[in-house]
């Protein structure tokens, strides 16, 4: 109602109370629900992730005392393990924290979280911030009396560590060391009453031992190594503060030394800040002067303001009886935002923890190394888990955040190429699926322990030997960036191309390494041997392969700015490219996962995958009982069904518009983490917080609430009438959807540009 109209009325007083009830309600909808605790932690495993830019900090306290561990993008050691840069303790005397009143609270909205604490008369508050723009971490103090503050750089690399067993998962060696293999020491030391800390890596590393396992020696020089002078750490300073010694302890079953900074006299007001820095360098000096450069905006308002924008571009608030549903929303809402903490990282945000890992044995409790550990490594990318934490960023409108994992293969590319001449001498990248980040397989995936005959292009691996599609579903996200948001993806083009050109090259090589034909009588290419995921192995015609290929193909042969020249190249692969296959159960057509296989391995669903990713299958589309079939009836998927890690049942089920599975499925995923931060989630087949499970739900609570085909607009495919919702999300054609459901019934719908909304379908409805 119109406010003017309010007042003529008789009962206006009445009205404007209403009206104002349901404005303020609406803005409240939009602002992000805080994380709120009220009393301290036991242990890191109870930790807030605070973030920035491409800085991750596990914040938490501790009997009185502040900790926070510090995480950067991109910092590999020689062994390519994820190298924490440390962790910080903070402690006030008199001490706030040791009083009855406490508070920590995450600021959504905001992006950064406060801690308070009254004492008897002594109260004080902490900051903590990063600066989104510069890799710079803020603690601003403030309390009603002057207090002493000692803030201490605490490190487990004071000295060499050899790593050993199970240990090794956090490296590129996993279970197959080749010697003794060390964690090398950091340099650390007082520096004009700062801490200055760095780890500079040797000038050999892991990348110089795959090369020579992978028969590249006489191609190294060529290859994109980017361990080779890597040196990233930073310093810590405050205001006024002196150094103050040095001590030892240990933090559950790793020892550590301590610098200890103390101000100079008690104050009510203190500024503490660290530095990070990560580069290439020849010596130390240059990351040194790059470090003493880095700008501190001592004003957080333009982080602010980044945060403030991220929430406002895409958002989902339910509103139901239903506590799964609550939950749901809410930790969707969370995750995003631990996503939003690499915005701007050197390297894509890792599936296996993200910038958020901790202590390990308080994963599993068998495992007690240092806060360096995560399972399945640092620099080892994996490709079928990273791909779940990047695609639900299309909805979401976070193009920028894509950046760092499509560059991750197009730095690769080369690399890529050469293993492919160098194996077959034939043209097209190859990559494999666990990928190390210069373009080589895992050293232990690949196989140490090879026939001497055996190709070197392959790996000896029974769950990865031929599996070289993966990459195709970062092919498809690029070029949905520039559908979506009218990106220019001019650079990533040669790395497309390349992909697609493994695919005809190697199979026609194979084709006629085995006989004289290069396709088979119905002119296809063989896809023969390849892989169903990593389940269904040896196959012929994977379903997974099939539909990538064919998916890709046609919307890089759409992509406007290709020639004349290109579109027919590409038009005559798509030709190529065999049809699906289909089995039977209960006299009912499936999907089959391929033409034929040898065995099964693990429990993906890649039957599936023409439903999700490759959008073949689904609402709207023909063939939909086909593929509802298979989700009802394939015997192994009803096996393997489940909410756990990467596990996309709910997706399948949204995208088939199979409500109530998809609820289950998706509430499942996204149900509190039984941490004490509720996205923590895992370990699922991974590491905790587990990014591949964030992601998945994600993407399922998306697609139950919107799909897109080609330029329809389906609403609420998979959605429960009686779950009230607000959401924004991004559509293809640079377009943006916002809706608000109640009762079942839509209050509101605003499409930009509202040409688009002709193209708009309510399911709900129908």
């Amino acid at each position: 109602m119109p406010l003017s109209n309010i007042f003529k009325s008789k009962n206006y007083a009445l009205k404007l109370i209403s009206y104002l009830i349901i404005s303020f309600s609406s803005i409240a909808a939009i602002a992000q629900e805080n994380i709120l605790w009220t009393s301290q932690s036991k242990n890191s495993a109870e930790s807030m992730p605070v973030g920035g830019g491409d800085v991750g900090l596990n914040l938490w306290v501790e009997q009185g005392e502040v900790y926070l561990y510090l995480s950067k993008s991109g910092t590999f050691d020689e062994n390519n393990t994820l190298l924490k840069l440390g962790r910080i303790k903070l402690k006030l005397t008199p001490n706030p924290f040791e009083g009855e009143t406490f508070k920590q609270e995450l600021i959504l909205n905001d992006g950064y979280a406060l801690i308070s604490g009254t004492n008897k008369n002594l109260s004080a508050q902490i900051k903590v911030w990063v600066d989104v723009f510069n890799p710079v971490i803020h603690l601003d103090i403030k309390a009603n009396q002057e207090v002493t503050t000692e803030v201490s750089y605490e490190s487990w690399r004071f000295e060499d560590r050899i790593t050993k067993g199970k240990e090794n998962n956090q490296n590129s060696y996993k279970w197959a060391p080749q010697g003794v293999v060390k964690t090398y020491k950091d340099e650390i030391a007082f520096v004009s009453n700062s801490v200055e800390f760095y780890h500079q890596n040797k000038a050999e590393t892991v990348f110089d031992v795959a090369v020579k396992q992978q028969g590249l020696s006489h191609r190294k020089y060529e290859l994109f190594n980017p361990l080779k002078n890597l040196i990233f750490g930073g310093s810590m300073q405050g205001t006024n503060m002196v150094s103050s010694g040095n001590y030892t302890g240990t933090y559950l079953s790793t020892p550590f030394k301590g610098w200890k900074l103390k101000s100079k006299v008690p104050t009510s007001k203190q500024d503490i800040t660290i530095i990070l820095n990560s580069q290439k360098a020849d010596a130390i000096d240059v990351w040194k002067t790059e470090l003493h450069s880095k700008r501190q905006n001592q004003t957080q308002k333009a982080s602010i303001n980044w945060w403030n924008e991220f929430w406002k571009k895409s958002f989902i608030y339910i509103s139901s009886k239903d506590d799964a549903a609550d939950q749901s929303s809410k930790n969707y809402q969370l995750f995003r935002y631990m996503l939003g903490c690499n915005a701007f990282g050197s390297y894509p945000t890792k599936f296996n923890g993200g910038l958020f890992t901790f202590d390990p044995q308080l994963t599993d409790t068998t495992l007690k190394y240092t806060p360096d550990f995560r399972n399945w490594g640092g620099g080892t990318h994996t490709a079928q888990n990273q791909r779940l934490v990047y695609w639900p960023m299309l909805k979401t409108g976070d193009f920028e955040m894509m950046k760092p994992q499509f560059d991750f293969y197009l730095n690769l590319l080369k690399n890529a190429e050469i293993r492919t001449e160098s194996a077959w001498s034939h043209q097209g990248a190859s990559f494999t699926e666990q990928l190390e980040n210069f373009g080589l397989p895992n050293p232990a995936e690949y196989g140490w322990k090879r026939p001497a005959d055996f190709n070197k292009g392959m790996e000896y691996n029974a769950w990865l030997e031929y599996e070289w599609d993966t990459v195709l579903e970062f092919c498809m996200m690029i070029l949905e960036t520039e559908r979506y948001n009218g990106a220019n993806i001019e650079k990533y083009i040669p790395l497309i191309e390349s992909s697609l050109t493994f695919f005809k090259e190697h199979y026609t090589y194979l084709a006629k390494q085995r006989g004289a034909k290069a396709l088979d009588s119905d002119d296809h290419l063989i896809l023969y041997p390849g892989s169903g995921a990593e389940t269904y192995k040896m196959a012929y015609n994977s379903t997974s392969t099939i539909a990538a290929l064919r998916t890709v193909l046609e919307r890089f042969i759409a992509y406007p700015k290709l020639s004349n020249a290109q579109k027919v190249k590409w038009e005559e692969m798509l030709k190529t490219i065999p049809p699906i296959n289909f089995r039977q159960f209960k006299e009912l057509t499936t999907i089959s996962p391929a033409k034929l296989w040898e065995r099964i391995n693990n429990t993906e669903s890649p039957q599936l995958y023409p439903v999700y990713p490759w959008g073949i299958y689904g609402v709207g589309k023909p063939g939909l009982d086909v593929a509802i079939n298979t989700f009802k009836y394939d015997t192994d998927l009803l096996k393997f069904r489940s909410h756990i890690g990467w596990k996309q049942d709910n997706i399948f089920a949204a995208r088939l518009g199979l409500t109530d599975d998809a609820v289950k499925l998706t509430t499942a995923k996204l149900k509190n983490s039984g941490r004490r931060f509720p996205a923590f989630w895992g370990p699922g087949f991974d590491w905790t917080p587990d990014h591949n499970w964030g992601g998945s739900g994600m993407i399922g609570l998306q697609e139950m609430l919107m799909q897109v085909d080609g330029k329809k607009i389906y609403l609420f495919p998979a959605w429960p009438k009686d779950w009230d919702v607000h959401f924004k999300f991004y559509a293809p054609y640079q377009t943006t959807v916002e809706v608000e459901l109640k009762n079942g019934k839509v209050q509101s719908l605003k499409v930009m540009p509202e040409s688009r909304k002709a193209d708009v379908i309510n399911k709900m409805i129908e």
